[in-house]
């Protein structure tokens, strides 16, 4: 089978495959198609700064010839990434197939004098770094911004409206396994929301860091070339100026030959830490669909099982929990590989940062997934209050702080010796409470608080997340 006869059935990735129409979003930036484009834009980005430097051997370029080298970035498609790949099969060297592509394009302008006069100064004092440091800058920012971060909010506001909706519907706890004090949906739903809330501002608040120093860092050939020129300075401009003027990055002023990549596992572990989160809420949302708390709605014709017909598997949680689990597990290595290069550069990092996009990919996937189960979910009332009804031990908590207040003997060791083993009912929890020695108001309050009732603050909460 050749390359040519690739088909979602024949793909190794699922991502390119099974789930290739749920990443159509994301290839066009973190394919290798995204990074030859973004490689174009650094390096017409560096040419067209490099005329506007003040050097007499190279003067501002025209307006035309500005608008056509912008354009070449605008338009750039999967026919110029394959012509791209041509020139890459003479030079075996993917950022000099970029340089020769680029100035190949210059012998179609109108005007071609006036670039192919400058063509030198295309790829000027850079190393192949400078070029794919940013390059990969831009990509991550592309698929942070467009892609990841709009489908967690989509998640995030979603749980949110949830939260608000199911702010008062009680629901029995469990901690250890064990029925536990009454809290509502919407407060457990709030928790998630509020710890996804500073997550993904965790996210969004990492610098994505580029340089363009030259080899080793040092601005070697630039000051080569021109040693009282501020080169410094001009490459942070370049970094940092918005597009189309500059690459809207933040400058690394200090680095080997390759940017030191701490940025980009600061992103990761981000990511990540994002992706336990919501594995946390995927098996949790499991556990209560499991106990009928939700019910899924399903699509005419579906089935939930091959052989069991009753059967509503809570499959999107599922399929959550396990892509978030392949996009950590590469996130992480991705965090720890990429700091890490021997001396002033070794290429272990190159074949690991063609990944990102992988790892991104198994993340937007998931979150996908994620909303889609959340979408199906509907909510079980009459379970949940079942549930609470069978379950009045957890008013020993509130009767024996009570008591506690009220100077009684040993309200722990009285409470346990009368609840632990024993199957406790309305009847059996207000009986005890009609017993004790405690104001008659008090006493009132006791006897109408039931295990749906006993929530604190939980709807307040809720509402407030």
């Amino acid at each position: 089978m050749t390359s040519s006869s690739l088909s979602p059935i024949s793909a190794l990735s699922p991502l390119d495959g099974r789930y290739a129409s749920k990443l159509a979003a994301l290839r066009p930036l973190m394919s290798e198609q995204g990074y030859m484009h973004r490689r174009v834009q650094v390096e017409v980005t560096w040419f067209i700064a490099l005329s506007d430097a003040g050097f007499a051997e190279f003067p501002p370029l025209s307006a035309d010839a500005r608008a056509y080298l912008h354009g070449l970035v605008s338009a750039f498609n999967e026919a110029d990434g394959e012509a791209i790949k041509a020139i890459e099969k003479t030079t075996n060297h993917d950022v000099k197939a970029v340089e020769y592509w680029l100035k190949d394009q210059f012998a179609h302008y109108p005007e071609s004098s006036e670039l192919l006069a400058m063509q030198e100064f295309v790829h000027f004092a850079c190393t192949s770094e400078d070029i794919n440091n940013t390059s990969h800058a831009l990509q991550i920012k592309g698929g942070r911004d467009v892609v990841l971060l709009p489908l967690l909010d989509n998640v995030i506001e979603k749980m949110r409206t949830m939260a608000h909706t199911f702010a008062d519907v009680p629901l029995l706890s469990r901690t250890h396994g064990q029925t536990a004090s009454p809290t509502t949906v919407g407060k457990e739903i709030a928790n998630v929301v509020k710890r996804l809330d500073k997550a993904r501002a965790n996210i969004a608040s990492v610098q994505l860091m580029g340089k363009m120093n030259g080899a080793v860092g040092n601005f070697n050939a630039h000051l080569s070339a021109w040693p009282d020129f501020d080169w410094e300075a001009f490459s942070r401009k370049v970094i940092e100026a918005p597009a189309p003027n500059g690459l809207g990055l933040t400058f690394q002023p200090y680095s080997i030959q390759i940017e030191p990549h701490d940025y980009m596992a600061e992103i990761f572990d981000a990511i990540a830490r994002t992706n336990t989160i919501l594995i946390d809420w995927s098996r949790d949302v499991w556990g209560y669909v499991s106990l009928g708390y939700f019910k899924q709605k399903l699509k005419d014709g579906e089935v939930g099982s091959s052989t069991m017909p009753h059967k509503v598997n809570p499959i999107d949680f599922e399929n959550a929990e396990g892509n978030l689990g392949l996009a950590n597990a590469m996130l992480r290595h991705l965090s720890e590989k990429l700091p890490i290069s021997r001396w002033q550069r070794d290429l272990t990092d190159s074949t690991v940062l063609r990944n990102i996009g992988v790892a991104m990919g198994y993340a937007v996937l998931a979150y996908q997934s994620l909303m889609t189960g959340l979408n199906k979910l509907e909510i079980n009332e009459a379970a949940i209050a079942a549930d609470l009804d069978s379950s009045w031990e957890v008013l020993a908590e509130p009767i024996q702080t009570v008591m506690r207040r009220f100077g009684l003997p040993q309200p722990y060791e009285q409470l346990k010796k009368f609840t632990r083993g024993e199957a406790m009912t309305r009847e059996l929890m207000q009986g005890f409470i009609a017993k004790l020695d405690i104001p008659e108001s008090e006493k009132e309050r006791l006897l109408a608080m039931t295990p749906g009732s006993y929530t604190g603050m939980a709807a307040t909460l809720a509402r407030r997340a």
